[in-house]
């Protein structure tokens, strides 16, 4: 009857200790290597070897975003909790998921062309787009810009924010900011519509990103009004979105130095 051989003590203890030691590396490598941490290549022009858009025949869209309806009341944010954010409202701040504009329209939707732009080239703007956090509240609460557009954050409170975009195509991060900290410049490499973001240390702060890989875009103001020009003569899908209310879509065909105008209606509470 032959006998079980016990490995080597020496040989043993050594295995084991390897083995822990590749359990802590990964573990150090997973926290350290995450989600909020990968560097991220500059994003390319759509199609670099693409053709200019012909600005002598190219359109315009423009339009209007109505609300059918009373839009939800917004509702009062507290913030007891931050004394030098609180006295820079001479009113209490409010949520900004469906702000109202002038004449029954919306504001803060973004509306963008959806199309077949695979035949040009769209270079990244090169001066940066800008969201400040001024009041504990992010200004402006709707962005849009290109894949590679710079993007700069920053911060003119006397209180230390966060910005924390979550998205679901691009590479999330997480940045503190100091009050007199320089400003965080960052960018998005994919389109998607749109980036949730928020504050870690301020919950009721929100905001949102649009990012596109092209210029057809625009994010209606104070008036609901939207103007995108250079569009190259086609048939498009006008696509509006608003955070609460979800999308609408409307075809436009425009021709040879053509303006086309279109009118898309959101009803309140009618979102996907």
């Amino acid at each position: 009857m032959s006998k079980s051989r016990n490995p080597r003590p020496g040989r043993f203890s050594g295995t084991m200790l390897s083995f822990a030691a590749g359990i802590v590396l990964a573990g150090a490598l997973i926290s350290c290597g995450g989600k909020g941490n990968e560097s991220e290549a500059p994003a390319p022009a759509a199609n670099p070897s693409g053709k200019p858009v012909d600005s002598a025949t190219a359109g315009t869209v423009t339009g209007m975003i109505k609300l059918d309806g009373t839009a939800p009341k917004p509702k009062n944010i507290n913030m007891a909790a931050e004394p030098n954010c609180a006295k820079e409202h001479s009113t209490p701040a409010q949520t900004e998921d469906v702000v109202p504009g002038d004449g029954g329209t919306l504001q803060n939707v973004v509306v963008y062309l959806k199309g077949d732009f695979s035949q040009y080239s769209f270079p990244p703007n090169s001066a940066p787009q800008q969201i400040d956090q001024k009041g504990c509240q992010y200004h402006p609460h709707v962005l849009a810009l290109q894949t590679g557009e710079p993007l700069q954050v920053v911060n003119s409170d006397q209180t230390t924010h966060n910005i924390h975009p979550v998205p679901k195509d691009n590479r999330e991060w997480n940045e503190s900011q100091p009050p007199g900290a320089p400003p965080i410049n960052q960018s998005f490499a994919r389109p998607e519509v749109a980036i949730p973001v928020k504050c870690n240390v301020h919950p009721w702060m929100k905001a949102y990103i649009a990012v596109f890989d092209n210029p057809y875009y625009a994010v209606t103001g104070k008036d609901g009004s939207f103007t995108i020009k250079n569009v190259p003569p086609g048939t498009y899908t006008v696509t509006a979105w608003q955070e609460s209310l979800g999308s609408q879509d409307q075809m436009v065909t425009v021709g040879p130095s053509e303006s086309k105008t279109v009118t898309l209606t959101y009803k309140p509470n009618s979102g996907d």
